[in-house]
């Protein structure tokens, strides 16, 4: 069979680049198939992503470690800010932190800080940089797949919206929650709404957050206030869905004043900066994370709640785990899309990303709500486990992706 690469990835956000750069580096040819425009990715500076727009991930330290393994963290590092502390508490508008809450520093471990907080601008323009100067990648922006066929003799098919087609050994879905990839391959999804709605900003404020993270669990839905460098933090404000739609159509100062409850006032007066951005949570799962010759990574496989801000997380853990079976395949002249190969990787991570999405579930769950004994019980909860240190250390190893078969990638190793 004659192809045009080796590994064809739909999805140009985050994910895609990632994995084509770990492929690449296994000297694997990949092609990249996005649906956005070039210019959406273009570096800070130019015209047409210049401007701050209130969009950051919390990069977990395994997560850094992938993007150092592959160039990409010494693109970025100096616009991360480090996240030194975590706490999570209960909360009610207006009237501050229970007084029993969880408290995570990241002297407690050796390796470093727990994460970092990165812009998308940065991160998303660093990724598309490197892969136009990887040669082993052919990147294809502003087209959509239309139809595929991942059942023809060692080889998978898909047409473009322009008529033409590509030819791939393996086919990798990382287009999203919604992914065309999995529905054309007949790969049903379990799942549920949580009748909730995340609003994603930035504010600065007065006084400094010293890189601390906070989570407080308010009964309508948590509020992340998350350190970015400078006086400045990202939120994301999760409400029931009818009132985060009449909360995201208030202007900015009447966007403010709901806000300021929540938030408090321990950083001093705060102001908006950048965009505001809505996005209605549920919790979605692919039945299965391969087909034939094809693997679903990321939102593709997996759509998590924010409750722990894990979810581009848990897709760099796919990134590397998918990378390290199809390139230790390749080397070991096995067919890289076989359903022995693929299997691997699916029992790698299936397991790990359904335990974390029912986790977080529960977590919503059990705190998005206002009942006094379940209050009572939580609060406990959290300040028994803040006051056992190895249960503490524990925790703090799991945000940080030290814990369990991390990817070598992950590690900070070549594959």
């Amino acid at each position: 069979m004659t192809h045009e690469t080796d590994i064809l990835i739909v999805g140009g956000g985050l994910n895609g680049p990632v994995l084509a750069l770990a492929l690449a580096s296994g000297g694997l040819r990949v092609t990249v198939v996005d649906a956005a425009p070039a210019h959406t990715h273009d570096r800070p500076g130019t015209d047409t992503y210049s401007a701050f727009d209130g969009r950051a991930y919390a990069l977990a330290m395994a997560s850094c470690r992938a993007l150092k393994a592959l160039g990409i963290w010494d693109r970025v590092a100096d616009k991360a800010q480090p996240m030194l502390e975590i706490k999570a508490s209960d909360g009610r508008a207006g009237q501050g932190a229970a007084p029993f809450f969880l408290h995570f520093d990241h002297a407690e471990i050796e390796e470093g800080p727990m994460g970092h907080m990165l812009e998308d601008r940065y991160l998303r323009g660093a990724l598309h940089e490197a892969m136009a100067a990887q040669p082993l990648i052919t990147y294809r922006p502003g087209a959509r797949v239309v139809a595929q066929d991942t059942g023809g003799a060692r080889q998978a098919c898909v047409t473009l919206d322009d008529g033409s087609q590509l030819h791939a050994r393996l086919l990798v879905g990382c287009d999203g929650r919604t992914s065309g990839t999995a529905a054309r391959a007949g790969i049903r999804r379990t799942g549920w709404d949580y009748g909730q709605t995340a609003m994603v900003c930035a504010i600065d404020h007065d006084l400094p957050h010293s890189g601390i993270a906070h989570q407080f669990f308010m009964p309508a839905g948590p509020l992340a206030i998350l350190p970015l460098p400078g006086n400045r933090s990202s939120i994301v404000w999760s409400e029931r869905t009818a009132t985060a739609a009449a909360i995201q159509a208030l202007s900015d100062d009447d966007y403010l004043s709901a806000l300021r409850p929540a938030f408090g006032d321990f950083l001093g007066a705060i102001r908006l900066a950048g965009k505001r951005w809505a996005y209605p949570l549920n919790l979605t799962l692919a039945n299965s994370f391969i087909g034939s010759r094809l693997a679903l990574v990321g939102d593709a496989a997996h759509g998590v709640h924010p409750i722990a801000g894990q979810g581009l997380n848990l897709g760099l853990r796919d990134v590397g785990a998918l990378a390290q079976v199809v390139i230790e395949a390749a080397r070991r002249g096995e067919d890289i899309a076989s359903p022995l190969v693929l299997d691997r990787y699916q029992t790698w991570r299936r397991f790990d990303t359904t335990m974390l999405a029912l986790g977080t579930d529960a977590v919503n769950r059990l705190f998005s709500n206002d009942n006094p004994l379940l209050r009572a019980a939580r609060d406990l909860g959290m300040g028994a486990v803040s006051a056992i240190p190895g249960l503490r250390r524990g925790f703090i190893r799991q945000a940080a992706g030290l814990s369990g078969d991390v990817p070598r990638l992950l590690q900070g190793r070549a594959i």
